[in-house]
This record gives C-alpha cells, sequence and structure tokens, in this order.
C-alpha cells in the first residue's frame, strides 16, 4: 500500500518548505503473517527424523494383523469369546460399582472423536509453529482418515449390534445393523493419543507418551465395556485396530512429504496472484519449498544429488539464526551488514574520506533532492 501525504517532512531540506513524501508499507492477512513464521527457517531442525518402516515394525504389524484376524475369526464362529461377552454383560459392572458411573462417563469422552481431535490438533498446530513444518497436521489427518475408512468399513460390513440390542443370548449378534465392531472409541484413543508419540521429536518424549497414550486408550476401552455399550471383542478389535494405523503411518511418510510440499508450492502461487496485483514484493518462500521438495525425495527413498542436499550448518550459527529470525518482522526486508573491513579505517591523522566540497558547514546539502521513503 503506498500513501502520499503532503507536509513538512521531518529533516527536510528546509524549515518551512512543503514537500511531498511517500511510505510504503505491506499490510499483510493473517493467513500471511502465519506462512510468514515459516519462512524464517528454511530447514527444518536437524534432530527431527522421519520414521522409517523398520524390519520390527513390520514385524509387529504382522503379529497385529493377525490378532486382528483372529478376533474377527473368533467371533464370526461364535466361539470362547462371545461367551465371555455374554458373561461380562451379565455381570453389568455399572451395577456393581455405581460410584464410578459419574466419573466414568467423563473418562470416556478421551475416545470420542470430536473432542479429542479438536485438542490434539491445537497442539500439533503449536508444532507446525515452532517446528516450521506442516508435517504434523498432516500426518494427523492422513491417520484419523485412514482409521475412518478401515474402522468404518469393518462396522458397517458386519454389522454387529451392541450389549443394549442384543436380541439372542449366546449369539454373536452379527449382520444385525449394528455398527460396535470394532470400538470406535478404543480405536480414535489409540490413534489420537499415539498420534503424539508417533511425532515425539526426542527417544524419551517418545517413551513418556507411549506410555500416556497406552493408559488413556486401555481405560476408554475398558470403561465402554463398564458402561455396557460394547463387548469386550469390540474393545479387543478396537485396540488391534488402532495399533495398525499407527504402525502403518511410516508408509504413508512418502504421501506426507508430498503433501506438505503440494500445500507450499499453492500457497507460493496464491502468494503470487493476490500480492501480485497491487504491485507490493511478495513474500520470499523458494527457500521453503525447495526444502519442502528435498524432504519429499528424502521420504521417498531417493538419492539426492549433491548439489540438491542442503549444507549442513553448524550448532551456533543454525541457533543464533533462529533467534535472529523470531526477532525480525515476517516481511522485513534483511540490511547488508557492513563489516569492519568495509567501514571507513581511521588514522591518526584523520579520516581518510575526501571532503565533501558542496556541503555547508551544518552537514546539508542544500543542492540535495528530498530522500524518500520516510
Amino acid at each position: 500500500m503506498v500513501i502520499t501525504k503532503p507536509g513538512n517532512r521531518p529533516g527536510g531540506p528546509s524549515a518551512g518548505g512543503n514537500v511531498d513524501w511517500v511510505r510504503t508499507d505491506q499490510i499483510f492477512t493473517r493467513l500471511e503473517r502465519v506462512f510468514a513464521r515459516l519462512d524464517r527457517e528454511p530447514e527444518r531442525p536437524a534432530h527431527l527424523q522421519v520414521p522409517q518402516m523398520s524390519r520390527h515394525r513390520v514385524v509387529l504389524f504382522g503379529a497385529t494383523l493377525v490378532f486382528y484376524l483372529s478376533i474377527v475369526y473368533a467371533v464370526l464362529t461364535t466361539s470362547w469369546i462371545v461367551r465371555l461377552d455374554w458373561q461380562l454383560m451379565f455381570f453389568r459392572p455399572y451395577e456393581q460399582w455405581p460410584q464410578l458411573h459419574a466419573f466414568l462417563d467423563y473418562l470416556v469422552v478421551l475416545g470420542q472423536r470430536g473432542p479429542t481431535s479438536m485438542m490434539v490438533m491445537a497442539w500439533l498446530g503449536w508444532r507446525c509453529w515452532r517446528q516450521h513444518t506442516l508435517r504434523p497436521l498432516i500426518t494427523l489427518g492422513v491417520a484419523l482418515l485412514a482409521l475412518n475408512v478401515t474402522v468404518g468399513s469393518v462396522k458397517l460390513g458386519l454389522g454387529r449390534l451392541g450389549p443394549h440390542y442384543a436380541t439372542q443370548i449366546g449369539s454373536a449378534e452379527m449382520f444385525g445393523g449394528g455398527d460396535i465392531f470394532p470400538s470406535g472409541h478404543t480405536a480414535n484413543a489409540v490413534v489420537t493419543w499415539g498420534i503424539l508419540a508417533y511425532l515425539a521429536s526426542t527417544v524419551v518424549t517418545r517413551r513418556v507418551l507411549s506410555l500416556v497414550s497406552a493408559v488413556v486408550a486401555l481405560s476408554v476401552g475398558a470403561t465402554t465395556v463398564y458402561l455396557g455399550t460394547h463387548w469386550v471383542s469390540d474393545v479387543l478389535l478396537g485396540w488391534a485396530a488402532g495399533v495398525l494405523v499407527l504402525l502403518a503411518l511410516p508408509w504413508f511418510e512418502p504421501f506426507i512429504a508430498r503433501a506438505e510440499a503440494f500445500i507450499l508450492e499453492q500457497r507460493v502461487a496464491w502468494s503470487l496472484r493476490r500480492q501480485g496485483g497491487r504491485g507490493a514484493v511478495p513474500v520470499s518462500v523458494a527457500p521453503l519449498s525447495a526444502q519442502a521438495k528435498v524432504f519429499a525425495q528424502r521420504a521417498a527413498g531417493a538419492a539426492l544429488p549433491a548439489a540438491e542436499e542442503p549444507a549442513p550448518v553448524p550448532a551456533g550459527a543454525a541457533a543464533g539464526h533462529v533467534a535472529a529470525a523470531r526477532t525480525a518482522a515476517p516481511h522485513a526486508a534483511a540490511r547488508p551488514h557492513v563489516i569492519r573491513s568495509e567501514r571507513t579505517p581511521v588514522t591518526p591523522a584523520g579520516s581518510r574520506r575526501p571532503a565533501h566540497t558542496d556541503r555547508d558547514r551544518a552537514g546539508r546539502n542544500p543542492s540535495a533532492r528530498p530522500v524518500t521513503g520516510g
């Protein structure tokens, strides 16, 4: 935005003369300021590692998948697990310990999709702000989408009825139009809270968050059995379904990296289209877009040429760069820094700079033109 205003410019060539001065100011929207925060640091922190599908993880995924299929087969064949479901249903834990009912009604909310997703999304949004990357929020979106597809399809396909709607004692209550097998509360608790451990940046934090998410998921699953809204087999299958989604996330890392690069490229194009019409200098986002492409290729496992590999930055220099970037304005252009060797040397005899004969004793140049930009 360009503002032209007549008046006495401070420090002008004359005391009473009127001059026209021009001040250029760029007004940023809230979205532009958020992305400008990401532009300050072109590289992600060096300690952030993208999880890989290791052999250990593949073995765990296979074992969990076998357990998942075993539970489904045991319920379909009305085996011992269905008898256990009915025994606990007749036991009615909510009648045995009624004093816990009020507390567990609130605890089960930790497994509901809406409230937990909003809480975790707020935390991951802050992580995106601090780590200058969109990966945490994109990973959460991919995990929830995979959970909805896998759990929702099995729920609708098997159509099992819940304990409160059971029609025949000892029956598995399959294909009756229900939607409780597997338990959505339990699977959502595993994925939503487990994603925090998956995205942890240190080993200690990952272990602590893994323990916390496991306790929350176990508590939510046991609470649904206490309230009588799910069979025991529903909870077991819900735990397995959530663990499968978390274990499979490294397979989606190349897609997550490409999605992040695509979003940043679209943001660059949108910013250029929006700012180009008003003649303002667009925000510099090319380094961040290039880094997003590099991380996308790394996640895909492709080898990068030597010219595309980002140069290592010393720890001290990186810390100083981050500190300076945080204190700088989002749209402020960096001024050239003049080192000591480039300054005017001063000797005992005085400065080597030639004298300006066209200036008066007060240091002003009457013939100079007014300086704009004040």
